[in-house]
């Protein structure tokens, strides 16, 4: 028994036929829909940093008067302004005062972090419950409310305008958001791999550095970019402590363009935030694949 199947040939338009109008999927109308909605949401996040970054082209005399976005006569006087320095001081100082404070506290606060992590996810010893809800409860705890306990210990110290009440703070385990972070990350690791280290004989030092370290890499990244990015930030500890200019960091440094004779050079403050803002970006974007790596990693089990 033959059946008979109907061929569909192209519209012939010399025969009056007019080409059906291709129909969209449901699902090509909620991906284009989605779609614009992200771009949208892109263009709102990100047109603040474009408008610093075409404002660092506007004389100062266009703030205030010139509300579009392009300016209507470009110019790298600011930028030249910017690295001339200001107060005697060049802006490369301000960014290597600030390079040294981020890195070293960085550095101090994924170091104490992870070892107090240690201590509370893979170490048994009494009160461990106790000193654990003790740290956690100094997140509770405003950071207004030790400021002047801290500069009088720093001041008696003989600390004040130097770095040490920036940095030091760093190595001592300070930063209870970060020791629970990587906390919460060691409880997830079986606890047969200390055992089969201490079978061959390890000790909490060689565990710690040769098995949890690696393990714990994704909780160290993130660790690492939200306390550069914190401390590269900070206004107002740097403001507390320091007092030469040759030894403010940039956040410090920009309040100096709005302090000259009661007049504001905006050009120059726009211009000196934005460079100040390229490092973070590149601590970033550098560091976000190991990030997207270590994460992805985190579910391969096997």
């Amino acid at each position: 028994m033959s059946t008979l199947r109907e061929i569909r040939t192209p519209a012939d338009p010399a025969r009056g036929e007019q080409a059906r109008p291709p129909r969209f999927t449901r699902k090509q109308i909620n991906t284009a829909i989605w779609f614009a909605v992200l771009m949208a949401s892109t263009a709102i996040v990100l047109y603040p940093l474009v408008w610093l970054l075409v404002s660092t082209f506007k004389d100062n005399s266009e703030f205030g008067q010139n509300q579009g976005l392009i300016p209507n006569d470009p110019t790298f006087d600011n930028y030249a302004k910017v690295f001339e320095g200001i107060a005697g001081v060049p802006m490369w100082r301000f960014f290597a005062n600030s390079t040294v404070i981020a890195v070293a506290a960085t550095f101090g606060t994924l170091l104490s972090s992870s070892m107090a992590a240690y201590a509370f996810a893979r170490i048994r010893f009494r009160g461990v419950g106790i000193f654990f809800a003790a740290m956690i409860g100094t997140l509770l705890l405003p950071f207004h409310v030790v400021i002047i306990p801290q500069y009088i210990m720093f001041n008696n110290l003989g600390m004040i305008d130097t770095y040490w009440p920036l940095i030091l703070p760093k190595f001592l385990a300070t930063e209870a958001f970060f020791v629970f972070l990587m906390v919460q990350f060691m409880r997830g690791i079986p606890r047969e791999m200390d055992e089969a280290a201490r079978v061959d004989g390890a000790g909490h030092v060689r565990t710690f550095a040769s098995i949890m370290l690696p393990l714990i890499q994704p909780a160290l990244v993130t660790s690492a970019i939200f306390s550069f990015i914190w401390t590269w930030n900070d206004f107002l500890a740097p403001l507390m402590y320091i007092t030469s200019p040759d030894k403010y960091p940039l956040p410090i440094a920009l309040r100096l363009y709005n302090d000259q004779t009661s007049t504001s050079d905006y050009g120059a403050t726009v211009t000196a935030s934005f460079i100040a803002l390229i490092p973070i970006l590149l601590f970033f974007l550098v560091f976000q694949r190991f990030l997207v790596a270590g994460v992805a990693t985190q579910g391969l089990k096997g």
